[in-house]
């Protein structure tokens, strides 16, 4: 299945959720906390503004990014999760 964000919204492909502290215990699901970083798998093509013309969008396809925790809707799609979200809800860009 092949999903294509409208306006200025990102799917973002969660990461997956730490299953042991850095003391190594290892954490139930429900002890897990939610991701807040994840890979952009599909941008769409801009805000339409006031005059009319289509608004730059700041990501990419295959950044790195980090997203506010409680932001956008979660779907899944073959097993995998997505986070759904505006392009403003994105805090920053992780460079390597």
């Amino acid at each position: 299945m092949k999903l294509r964000p409208l306006d200025d919204r990102v799917v973002i492909k969660q990461s997956e959720a730490e299953g042991k502290t850095a003391g190594g215990i290892i954490l139930p699901d429900a002890a897990k906390e939610k991701p807040q970083m994840g890979k952009v798998v599909a941008v769409g093509p801009g805000k339409i503004l006031d005059d009319g013309k289509r608004g730059r969008m700041s990501v990419k396809k295959n950044d790195e990014v980090i997203y506010a925790k409680y932001i956008g809707n979660e779907i899944e799609i073959d097993g995998d999760k997505f986070v759904i979200l505006h392009e403003g809800d994105i805090l920053g860009i992780i460079e390597k």
